[in-house]
C-alpha cells in the first residue's frame, strides 16, 4: 500500500486527474479511494505493482535530472516535441496508452540522464 500511496501522490504532482491516476496504475475507483484513508491493503496484480515501480523510478530520474520542483513535477504535464511524444505531454501519453507505453515513456525519459533525448 505504501508504493501505491507514493505512486499516487507523484501522479497527482503531476496534476493527474482521477481518471488518469486509474488509467496509469490500472486500479479501480475503489483501490484509489482506499489510498487516501487508513483502510486495509488493496491486493495489486503484478502489472500494477509493475506500473507503481515504473512511476517511482520515473519520479526518481526526474528528482536527478532537475533540481527545480517545478520542472521535477511539471515536465510530466508539459507537451514535448520529442518524436515519441509528438507534442503531447507524457502525463497524456501514459494515461491513454498500454504498459509497453509506459516502459517507452520511462526509458525516453531515462536517456536524459545520459544526454540520449
Amino acid at each position: 500500500m505504501i508504493g501505491l500511496r507514493a505512486a499516487v501522490t507523484i501522479l497527482e504532482h503531476w496534476k493527474a486527474n482521477r481518471n488518469q491516476i486509474q488509467q496509469v496504475l490500472r486500479i479501480s475507483r475503489a483501490t484509489l479511494l482506499r489510498t487516501k484513508g487508513e483502510a486495509t491493503a488493496s491486493r495489486l496484480d503484478c502489472d500494477q505493482l509493475e506500473r507503481i515501480s515504473i512511476v517511482l523510478n520515473i519520479h526518481a530520474t526526474m528528482r536527478t535530472l532537475f533540481k527545480n520542483p517545478a520542472n521535477v513535477y511539471g515536465f510530466m504535464g508539459r507537451p514535448n516535441g520529442n518524436e515519441f511524444f509528438n507534442g503531447r505531454a507524457p502525463l497524456d501519453v501514459i494515461s491513454h496508452g498500454s504498459m509497453l507505453t509506459l516502459v517507452e515513456t520511462y526509458r525516453r525519459i531515462n536517456r536524459l540522464r545520459n544526454g540520449l533525448w
